[in-house]
């Protein structure tokens, strides 16, 4: 085959990608035509029909993506049940901070901690569990953050206000 030394090459760009990429793109990475890029997703295809191989490559939007088989749909839902989905204990406690303490800045958070929590609310936010909601009138202008609908969801919760009395969860004093 003439392009057959660029199979490893494209199946290489569609795995790195995730998403679609561009006919045009491809062809313009491999410095080959879109007609040979046609031919050479093709092969790939043809390649990877085999029953002992578990991904293919699909036309979709004026591009390629490589993607798992349908006929593989159920092993791959599976994999959803086994994915770990846990907060760590150090998101719980700072997830509960902002739930009782918000609208609350980051430096807010630490003081109660006592420990940094950049990776923490980076996680919490990527997770879509809390969101910035503006700005704190102090200096330095400090983000402000607070819980989101999908926070509520994930506990049941319609509103903040069905959240526990603060003071039930605190430890009792000691005389």
């Amino acid at each position: 085959m003439f392009y057959g030394h660029l199979k490893s090459h494209l199946e290489a760009l569609l795995f790195a990608s995730g998403d679609p990429v561009a006919a045009a793109k491809l062809a313009a990475i491999l410095e080959i035509s879109e007609e040979s890029l046609d031919l050479l997703a093709a092969q790939l295809t043809a390649d990877m029909a085999s029953n002992e191989r578990g991904l293919t490559i699909v036309r979709v939007a004026e591009g390629y993506q490589l993607c798992t088989k349908p006929s593989l749909a159920d092993v791959v839902a599976k994999l959803v049940q086994f994915q770990d989905h846990r907060l760590s204990m150090a998101a719980l406690e700072t997830l509960s901070i902002i739930a009782f303490k918000q609208p609350i800045t980051k430096q807010e958070i630490e003081a109660i901690r006592g420990v940094k929590i950049d990776r923490v609310l980076s996680n919490l936010v990527e997770r879509q569990l809390i969101r910035e909601l503006g700005r704190k009138e102090a200096i330095g202008r400090p983000i402000l953050y607070g819980t989101t609908l999908d926070f509520l969801k994930c506990l049941g919760l319609n509103s903040l206000k069905e959240l526990p009395p603060l003071v039930e969860l605190l430890p009792e004093k000691q005389p």
